[in-house]
């Protein structure tokens, strides 16, 4: 049975993740920061009788991420699959965001994931077998406005990723990122930083529209088990890539971004009215602003 580690499990995708794998044949260990959230999880592998167990890792400390890997290899045997998922989130613009804040969301997010990655490649390289999998954003694609901190911590995990798969390829070692739209977790409740609106900041109106762009994905969001089912298709499918976006509201703005210019895109910062800029995003990414 093949191995697979999934952190962050506690919730959303990484919990979906886990029971989706232990279903499908995957001895599956199980991480979360805090194991008193373990409880949901336990009792739905129990019930379904599932190759899963729990461990507690931390993807912040080396230490965490060291003991979890080792105990790993010495109950369950090398690991074939890693989806690094854990991860925190936060929406201020960038002016407003403090430092420590900024910083926690690229330990979680950036250099979390690296850790995980520089823990297991070895085993992985030396057997010439293994799947890393990293579970970005579509605002890692999308550099977003109000989500400064957030976004970059997913672009420089995707650019990693990209040149990672280039690099291990030669090893039969699978790279993929993962790219959701808004799916309904918990990201914004378990985040590094907060998620501010003040209506007498100079920044209103971005912290507003980007408000905006998450209602109109939360009018019809993107389900933790659907990306699960993809992070599944991107391990075992004989036509391995690199990048799976998942959602309509991924896919619409990946696609828009990529049609228009860079000016184009700034422009839409420069003070235009309401109507004017919901027209211009519906027209460039198809997605509707109420």
């Amino acid at each position: 049975m093949p191995v697979t580690l999934v952190t962050g499990t506690s919730t959303g995708i990484g919990y979906a993740t886990a029971l989706h794998f232990a279903r499908r044949g995957h001895t599956v260990v199980a991480t979360m920061r805090n194991l008193a959230k373990a409880g949901p999880l336990e009792t739905a592998a129990r019930e379904q009788a599932l190759p899963l167990v729990i461990r507690e890792l931390d993807v912040t400390r080396p230490e965490s991420i060291e003991r979890a890997v080792a105990d790993t290899v010495a109950a369950e045997g090398p690991i074939d699959v890693l989806v690094n998922n854990a991860g925190v989130g936060g929406a201020t613009p960038l002016e407003l965001t403090p430092e420590d804040e900024h910083r926690a969301m690229f330990e979680a997010n950036y250099w979390g994931p690296i850790r995980m990655i520089r823990a297991v490649l070895p085993s992985m390289r030396e057997r010439r077998a293994g799947s890393i999998v990293n579970v970005t954003s579509i605002a890692g694609r999308v550099a977003t406005p109000n989500q400064i901190a957030y976004s970059a911590s997913k672009h420089a995990l995707g650019a990693a990723s990209e040149a990672l798969a280039h690099e291990v390829a030669a090893f039969a070692v699978r790279v993929a990122i993962i790219e959701p739209g808004v799916i309904q977790t918990a990201i914004f409740e378990n985040s590094a930083g907060a998620t501010r609106y003040d209506k007498n900041s100079p920044y209103r109106q971005i912290m507003r529209r980007n408000g905006k762009l998450f209602a109109a994905g939360f009018r019809n969001p993107g389900r933790a088990e659907t990306v699960a089912e993809v992070i599944w298709e991107a391990v075992t499918t004989d036509r391995p890539r690199l990048r799976w976006l998942v959602g309509a509201d991924a896919e619409g703005l990946a696609a828009g971004r990529a049609r228009i210019s860079d000016e184009d895109w700034v422009a839409m910062g420069a003070g235009l009215e309401d109507a004017e800029y919901n027209a211009r995003f519906k027209r460039y990414f198809g997605i509707e602003l109420i």
